[in-house]
């Protein structure tokens, strides 16, 4: 696998260690404690998160973090809980992404991360799994069902960032932006209130908002973004065959879900349902109502 790129946290030792210290924090504050396993793949060290991985299951569930984010995020609130559905889980810290896995990537429209996420199957032991991905982690999902469908049962796409090209609208630029110009908390707050959550629907406990803002401003002034961004992967769709479902926020204004739905009806053919969930912003893996929509799926072995 050819290295394309190489992102990295300014002083390494110091961020990573707060980035523990936030871990810490989360689980202080969901009263639980996630595993913790790294593994070596081609784009160096990946560290993966796990809930119930001992546990004899029969259902795994592998999710894919979005840009900018930890996919410890999913779990916000307890948010994991809203599966309703005993199955082990594992949160993958993507490779380039703001977290403790290395930061090589490879060129992001080969097939080469869907070649690494079946390295860290393999290196976790996972036979076979349903796969969830929220923005970016969708277009890893898709990826993976390109390169090892024999492996993946079915698929969830959580406002992916492989239907569409990211929004140009002036409204969109503009909060997304913010934050990246002038780095603060309050800007930071004012991009999530705007683009990610939509209230009162659409929104996280105060105690959860606030992690979610420290880790923004930890992330966009420790670490040095040199990751591709998710684009549309057009006509790649067309070759998945794994099942595959789709879940929208209407109020999505990075990915608007209109052009979502008409391109996945269009060139998913194995796409199974798609559900449009009002009021909910591009963060909708933090909604309540997508995870047990998720979770209900996998029980009943769709």
């Amino acid at each position: 696998m050819k290295i394309h790129r190489k992102s990295h946290f300014k002083d390494l030792s110091a961020d990573h260690q707060y980035f523990q210290h936030w871990v810490s924090r989360l689980e202080n504050l969901n009263q639980r404690k996630y595993e913790q396993y790294s593994v070596i793949t081609s784009l160096g060290k990946t560290v993966v998160w796990g809930l119930n991985t001992l546990e004899d299951y029969p259902d795994t569930l592998v999710i894919f973090p979005g840009a900018r984010t930890t996919s410890l995020i999913w779990d916000f609130d307890k948010g994991l809980d809203h599966f309703n559905h005993r199955m082990r889980i594992f949160l993958v810290e993507t490779n380039g992404l703001p977290n403790l896995s290395d930061g090589a990537t490879p060129d992001i429209k080969s097939l080469d991360y869907g070649f690494w996420a079946s390295e860290v199957l393999q290196q976790l032991g996972i036979e076979n799994a349903y796969v969830a991905g929220a923005s970016f982690g969708g277009l890893i999902c898709m990826k993976l069902c390109l390169v090892r469908q024999e492996k993946i049962k079915s698929a969830f796409l959580l406002n992916p960032g492989c239907l569409q090209p990211f929004s140009l609208s002036l409204r969109n630029l503009y909060y997304n932006l913010l934050p990246l110009i002038k780095p603060n908390k309050n800007n930071v707050l004012t991009f999530l209130n705007k683009a990610v959550f939509s209230a009162p629907n659409h929104r996280l406990s105060p105690e959860a908002l606030e992690m979610l803002v420290d880790y923004e401003v930890f992330a966009i002034t420790r670490y040095v973004d040199r990751t591709q961004k998710p684009y549309y992967m057009d006509k790649q769709l067309e070759e998945v065959t794994v099942d595959t479902y789709l879940l929208l926020g209407n109020q999505d204004l990075l990915f608007p879900f209109q052009k979502s739905v008409a391109n996945a009806k269009r060139q998913i053919r194995s796409l199974k349902d798609i559900q449009i969930f009002n009021h909910v912003g591009h963060g909708i893996e933090t909604y309540d109502k997508a995870l047990n929509y998720v979770g209900q799926r996998i029980r009943q072995g769709l």
